[in-house]
C-alpha cells in the first residue's frame, strides 16, 4: 500500500524566547498586540545586562535572541 517509513519529525529552530520556557507566538502579518518596549522582557533584560557589563560587540548572541523574540511577537526588526 504505502511506504513503511514513518515521516521525519518536523524540526523547528530554537526560539530565542525559549530562554523563558515560552513558545514563540505564531508569525502573522497582523499588528503586534504589545508595544515593543513591553515585548520580550526577559530577553531584553539579558541583552541589556550583557551590554552594560561587556559591551555591545560581546553580546551579539543576546541581541539576536531579543530580535528573534520580537519578530515572533510580530515586530519588524
Amino acid at each position: 500500500m504505502g511506504s513503511t517509513e514513518s515521516p521525519a519529525p518536523v524540526q523547528t529552530p530554537a526560539a530565542a524566547c525559549s530562554i523563558v520556557n515560552q513558545a514563540p507566538a505564531p508569525a502573522t502579518d497582523s499588528k503586534p498586540k504589545k508595544k515593543i518596549c513591553c515585548a520580550c522582557p526577559d530577553t531584553k533584560r539579558l541583552r541589556d545586562e550583557c551590554i552594560v557589563e561587556h559591551g555591545e560587540s560581546a553580546c551579539t548572541k543576546w541581541i539576536e535572541a531579543h530580535k528573534q523574540c520580537l519578530r515572533a511577537e510580530g515586530f519588524k526588526v
